[in-house]
This record gives structure tokens, C-alpha cells and sequence, in this order.
């Protein structure tokens, strides 16, 4: 159970950078799945199999499901995003994952209570999460930022599963599916009443 955890733990960090490097949202929207079914995966090595199942049917089917379904209402210029973007979105993410190993070390946990590279897995994806949302241009780019980022702090409240609060995870998730079929109805509407879906030129609209 500890290699599948420290395998799954390795892919999530691989798949963030794999997240900023890519610049097509079809992309993104898998690497967004695959990173639900390692999700699923750890919690599985570590006995939460009914949890396991639920992040599999939410994070690893509906989301990007929801995903899916936005992105064929889009037109095709819509799903990519400009090159200049990614190169600094790759550079701020190995900068986030020198952090968060080094944060590793500094901060003072109680023993045991963080399998090993599990913090800084979840502190670098929520930040690749951050910088999906603030470096990406595309509205839907930032729903799927949002959905990395609430992976990193799913991974953060993993260890503390077994005092509880797997009740409060659960309706976290239930939250997130909340939030994301709202953004995915709003960006339906932003696509049908404008010729893009790029949030910098909202700054140009005037009562």
C-alpha cells in the first residue's frame, strides 16, 4: 500500500506540470479526470474505500463530465490558450514545488501525521491550482484551476480523515460539484452573448 501511495503521489505532482504545460483544454479537462482516479487511488491504500468511491464517480466522472459537456458548446479558438502563458506557468510551478519541500521541513507537525511527500504534494497542487486560475485567461481554464486547487486541499485534509472529518470532506466535494456546474451554466451564457470567453477583455465592458 505504501509504493501505490508514494506512485500515486509522484503522478499528481507529474500531472500538475503536465496541467501548466498544456495549452488545449481537452488536456486539461483528462489530466483533471486522471487526477480524481489518483485521488481515488490513495485513499484507497489507505483504507477509505467509501470515500475512494465517491471522489472516483465525483472528481474522476462528474466534474470533468460537466467539463465535457461546456467545452462542445465552445468554439474551437476558445479551447486554446496562448503560448506565453504556459512557459511562466511551468516556471512558477517548479518554484511552488521547491517551496512547499522546503515548507516541509520548517513547518512543526506531530509525528506521523503526514505520510511522507504528502504535504508538499497538496501545498504544490494547490498552488499549481492558484496559478491555473491567475495565469490562464480562459474562463474555463480558471474553472479547471479551481478544481486543482481544491485537489491540494483535499490531499491536506486526507491525514486528518481518521478523526472525523470525512464528513466535512464529503460535503466539501459537494460544494465543489455545486460550484462548477454553476460556472459551467455561466460560461454558457458568457459564450452565447460574446465572441470569446477570455476574462481580461470583461475589463472593456461599460453599462
Amino acid at each position: 500500500m505504501t509504493t501505490l501511495l508514494q506512485s500515486c503521489l509522484f503522478l499528481l505532482v507529474l500531472s500538475n506540470f503536465l496541467l501548466l504545460a498544456t495549452r488545449r483544454v481537452p488536456g486539461m479537462t483528462r489530466l483533471t479526470a486522471l487526477q480524481g482516479l489518483l485521488l481515488a487511488a490513495l485513499l484507497l491504500s489507505l483504507d477509505h474505500a467509501l470515500l475512494a468511491g465517491a471522489v472516483l464517480l465525483i472528481k474522476g466522472m462528474l466534474l470533468p463530465g460537466m467539463l465535457w459537456r461546456t467545452q462542445k458548446r465552445l468554439p474551437a479558438d476558445a479551447l486554446v490558450c496562448p503560448t506565453r502563458r504556459v512557459g511562466l506557468g511551468v516556471l512558477a510551478g517548479m518554484a511552488g514545488l521547491i517551496f512547499s519541500i522546503w515548507l516541509e521541513g520548517r513547518l512543526v507537525m506531530p509525528l506521523g501525521l503526514y505520510p511522507q511527500l504528502l504535504l508538499p504534494t497538496g501545498l504544490a497542487t494547490l498552488f499549481c491550482g492558484l496559478i491555473l486560475i491567475v495565469g490562464r485567461i480562459k474562463a474555463i481554464t480558471q474553472v479547471i484551476g479551481y478544481l486543482v486547487a481544491e485537489n491540494g486541499i483535499f490531499l491536506l485534509g486526507v491525514p486528518l480523515m481518521t478523526t472525523g472529518t470525512v464528513w466535512f470532506e464529503l460535503a466539501l466535494l459537494l460544494d465543489v460539484f455545486v460550484a462548477v456546474f454553476v460556472m459551467g451554466i455561466a460560461i454558457n451564457h458568457i459564450s452565447d452573448s460574446f465572441a470569446s470567453i477570455d476574462v481580461a477583455r470583461f475589463r472593456s465592458l461599460r453599462d
